[in-house]
């Protein structure tokens, strides 16, 4: 192999330095849904990540700093999943369905009732990763749907005088009952049966509220 071919082939600097951090962050969640906030350490999460704590240091220099970054970087990725909605779909109860139904989706797997329990156990201690935990993704997903509903608002698919709170009650229509239900435990995991009834009902508290009269 020539050297320009060996050159050429080589990662780049910061290619490598975004798998390590990838590496160092994967390793970081699964001590973090494992031992809780308070319970993890940087030996730890150094050596389920496969780094030594001198590497760790060099990418994240505290606990905190770490789990601010997992926590932004999962609850930012779920509000682009989760919250693209089809502003060429007329139909607004089509388009609050689908958000509905991947929502709760998402709301009811393990790892993510660990996470939010996990969070809760720390924010009294950190207020901070409480806050960046609910604005990195609960405050991010209503941002998102309100902008959606004011578009329907401005084509005259929907009655709103307040946007923002609107979209707050329509995720809150739509993950209280299992919001609850999944942290505690209660009854076992909702079914699809069950969810479906769900975002059904909220759907129909919602447009009963805010649906065109046209």
């Amino acid at each position: 192999m020539s050297t320009d071919s060996a050159i050429k082939e080589a990662p780049a600097p910061a290619a490598v330095d975004s798998a390590k951090r990838r590496q160092i962050i994967e390793g970081a969640r699964r001590v973090f849904l494992a031992q809780g906030f308070d319970g993890a350490s940087m030996g730890e999460i150094a050596r389920a990540a496969g780094v030594s704590k001198g590497t760790l240091y060099v990418y994240f220099d505290s606990k905190d700093a770490l789990f601010e970054a997992l926590t932004l970087e999962e609850r930012a990725s779920l509000a682009e999943v989760l919250f693209i909605l089809d502003d060429g779909n007329p139909d607004v109860r089509d388009v609050l369905r689908r958000l509905g139904h991947s929502y709760l989706a998402m709301l009811v797997r393990p790892e993510h009732v660990s996470a939010v329990r996990m969070v809760i156990g720390a924010a009294e201690k950190f207020p901070r990763l409480g806050e960046m935990f609910y604005e990195a993704g609960p405050r991010e997903g209503v941002s998102r749907l309100r902008v959606y509903l004011d578009r329907q608002v401005a084509a005259g698919r929907l009655r709103i005088k307040d946007t923002s709170i609107a979209a707050e009650q329509f995720i809150g229509l739509c993950a209280s009952p299992v919001l609850r239900r999944v942290l505690f435990g209660a009854g076992g995991p909702p079914t699809a049966a069950e969810m479906e009834a769900t975002v059904e009902a909220a759907l129909d508290t919602f447009m009963a509220a805010f649906g065109s009269t046209k």
